[in-house]
C-alpha cells in the first residue's frame, strides 16, 4: 500500500493523488460513503459500484463488533467477503462512539467501558482490542483508537484528551507490530490528530502524529458543531504540518462546500453521513443548490429529478414522483434519493480532480460554491 502524489494545484493546496491498496487504487480527492454496519443504507453493492462509482466505503468497528460480531466476520473471511465488496474498505476504530455514547461510557487510561445500544450489555475497548477487532474485520485502512472531544470544549480537557489519544496511539502501533493481517492483504493504520480547535494543541498533535511516518494520517475532532471558519482554520494548520507525501483524511466532513474548501487546503479523503442521512429526509444535493423534495412546490413538477445529471434514476424519475414516494414513506424513495446524493458527492470529487489536473480548480470552486449553498 502506498500513496502517489501526482500534482499540487498551483493556485491552492489542492492535490491530485492515488492511494494504492490490495483491493484497488483510490483516486484522490475522494469521498467515502458510510456503511456503518456493512451496508450503505438503502443502496445495493452493485449500485455502489456501477451507479455511484464508490471507490472505497466505510464500516464501523463498534457496530460491527456488536452485530454481526467478530466470530461471524472471521468465519466469512472478513468484511469484504461478508458483504460482497471487492473494493477498499476503511473502518473507524470506535473512537467516535466514545464521543457519541457520552451517557453510557466511562473513559480511563486503559480504555473505554461502554454499554451496548442494542441490549444494554457492557463491553471494554482498549487500543489493543480496537486493533484486534479491526484485524478481524479486515479493512484495508484501520483507524487508531482515539477520543473525540466535544465542541465547545475547555482547554484543560482538550489537552488531557489529546495526550490520552497520543498514549493510546503508541499502543495501537505496538499492537499492529505484534499482530498480522488475517486474510492475506495489507492493512494500514492511520493515526488521528486531535486537540479541539486550540491552535497550540493541534500543532502539537500534528507533529506527534507526523513522527510515526504512517501510510496516511487523519484529522479528527472536527465537524462536531464548530463554525466553518474554525473548521477551515484548524484544517489548514494541520495540513501544513502533516507529511506532504501521505494522504490526509478529514473525518466526518461534510457539506459539498465544506469538501471543496477543504480540498483547497490540502485534504485528500472525506467521509460523512450527510448525503445518505439527508436523502432519507428528502434533502437532495444538485449543482444548482439543495432541494427539499417534500415541499409542495414539487408536487406537480414532472421534470427529471436532476436534468444536469447523467445518472439513470435522475432521468427516469420525476421530482413529483420522488416527492410522492418520500411523503408516503416508501423505501424506493429513500433508495432513489440516497443513490442521487451519493452519486452527486462522487461526481463532485471527480470534477474536482479534473479541475485540479487542468489548473482550473480555484476558479471552478468559487463558481460552483456560489450555487451549492442555495435552497431551491
Amino acid at each position: 500500500m502506498h500513496f502517489e502524489l501526482i500534482l499540487t494545484d498551483p493556485h491552492s493546496k489542492a492535490r491530485l493523488g492515488q492511494l494504492h491498496t490490495d483491493h484497488g487504487t483510490i483516486q484522490t480527492p475522494i469521498f467515502m460513503p458510510v456503511g456503518t454496519v456493512g451496508s450503505v443504507k438503502g443502496v445495493h453493492q452493485q449500485e455502489l459500484r456501477d451507479d455511484i462509482n464508490a471507490q472505497i466505503i466505510l464500516g464501523n468497528t463498534y457496530h460491527l463488533f456488536l452485530r454481526p460480531g467478530i466470530e461471524v466476520l472471521e468465519a466469512a473471511g472478513g468484511l469484504h467477503q461478508f458483504i460482497g465488496w471487492e473494493r477498499p474498505i476503511l473502518t473507524d476504530s470506535g473512537g467516535y462512539q466514545v464521543y457519541s455514547l457520552s451517557g453510557s461510557r466511562k473513559i480511563q487510561e486503559e480504555g473505554v467501558k461502554f454499554q451496548s445500544h442494542i441490549d444494554g450489555s457492557y463491553h471494554f475497548f482498549t487500543p489493543e482490542r480496537a486493533i484486534e477487532i479491526q484485524r478481524s474485520i479486515g479493512a484495508d485502512i484501520i483507524m487508531a483508537f482515539d477520543e473525540c472531544t466535544p465542541y465547545p470544549c475547555d482547554y484543560s480537557y482538550a489537552k488531557r484528551s489529546m495526550h490520552l489519544t497520543h498514549r493510546w496511539l503508541a499502543r495501537c502501533f505496538e499492537a499492529m507490530d505484534q499482530t498480522q493481517t488475517k486474510y492475506g492483504y495489507q492493512q494500514a493504520l492511520f493515526p488521528i490528530v486531535q486537540g479541539s480547535t486550540y491552535k497550540d494543541l493541534r500543532e502539537a498533535s500534528a507533529h506527534e502524529i507526523a513522527r510515526y511516518d504512517a501510510l496516511g494520517n487523519a484529522i479528527g475532532g472536527l465537524s462536531v458543531g464548530e463554525p466553518d471558519d474554525e473548521l477551515y482554520e484548524t484544517t489548514e494548520l494541520v495540513c501544513g504540518i502533516l507529511p506532504k507525501d501521505k494522504p490526509r483524511y478529514l473525518m466526518g466532513v461534510g457539506t459539498p462546500i465544506n469538501l471543496l474548501e477543504s480540498i483547497a487546503l490540502g485534504v485528500d479523503m472525506f467521509d460523512c453521513v450527510m448525503p445518505s442521512r439527508n436523502a432519507r429526509h428528502g434533502l437532495l444535493y444538485t449543482w444548482e443548490g439543495t432541494i427539499n423534495i417534500k415541499n409542495e412546490k414539487w408536487a406537480k413538477d414532472f421534470s427529471p429529478i436532476d436534468a444536469s445529471s447523467k445518472l439513470w434514476v435522475d432521468q427516469v424519475y420525476s421530482k413529483a414522483y420522488l416527492r410522492h414516494l418520500i411523503k408516503s414513506g416508501e423505501y424506493l424513495g429513500i433508495q432513489i434519493a440516497t443513490i442521487h446524493n451519493l452519486s452527486f458527492y462522487l461526481e463532485l470529487m471527480r470534477v474536482a480532480r479534473e479541475k485540479i489536473a487542468s489548473g482550473e480548480f480555484v476558479v471552478w470552486k468559487n463558481q460552483v460554491s456560489s450555487k451549492l449553498g442555495l435552497r431551491l
